[in-house]
């Protein structure tokens, strides 16, 4: 889907404003997911003349680093955690189920946009493995069930919209 003139005009604002600090394209990548929810392909051409790089350089990067998305995310980010220790936690039965029950696999979002799927290496909760993060909420100790709640409780929740991890609860 094309961008707005609204997210163009974004785009170009965040890419004017950060042009010059040295490396520039990683914070105004950064902060075009911060402010759309991800880096639209359109926004590519825009920020590579704005860098006076090629389009190849700038897709090279959006698709090299796992963090960046190239399609809207669902309205709430569900992320399992996949580190040794909630592996050894059950974190493998957990991700197979929440897959099952969304319908959907890591990097998807289900049909009716409440959720995106995501995989993360780390929440820094190993002592409540297996751990789950829904927006920017981290949960511990999920179990299948647990995880359906939760689910359904973020489902009805607006999502929450900070940039800043450290207002997330641990639960």
């Amino acid at each position: 889907m094309p961008i707005t003139n609204h997210q163009s005009e974004q785009i170009l604002r965040i890419a004017r404003e950060l042009k010059d600090i040295p490396g520039a394209l990683i914070p105004i990548l950064h902060g075009i997911q911060d402010e759309l929810g991800y880096v639209p392909p359109d926004a590519i051409p825009l920020i590579a003349n704005v860098l006076n790089l090629t389009r190849a350089e700038v897709y090279g990067v959006v698709t090299f680093y796992h963090d960046f998305r190239s399609e809207a995310p669902g309205r709430h980010i569900v992320r399992i955690c996949q580190a040794e220790s909630c592996q050894a936690t059950g974190s493998e039965a957990l991700t197979a189920h929440a897959k099952k029950h969304l319908g959907i696999e890591f990097h998807q979002t289900t049909l009716d946009s409440n959720f995106t799927l995501e995989p993360v290496y780390c929440l820094g909760n190993c002592a409540g493995s297996p751990s789950v993060m829904i927006d920017q909420d981290v949960f511990g100790r999920v179990t299948p069930a647990r995880l359906e709640v939760i689910l359904k409780e973020a489902q009805v929740e607006a999502p929450k919209e900070t940039n800043d991890e450290s207002e997330g609860a641990k639960r």
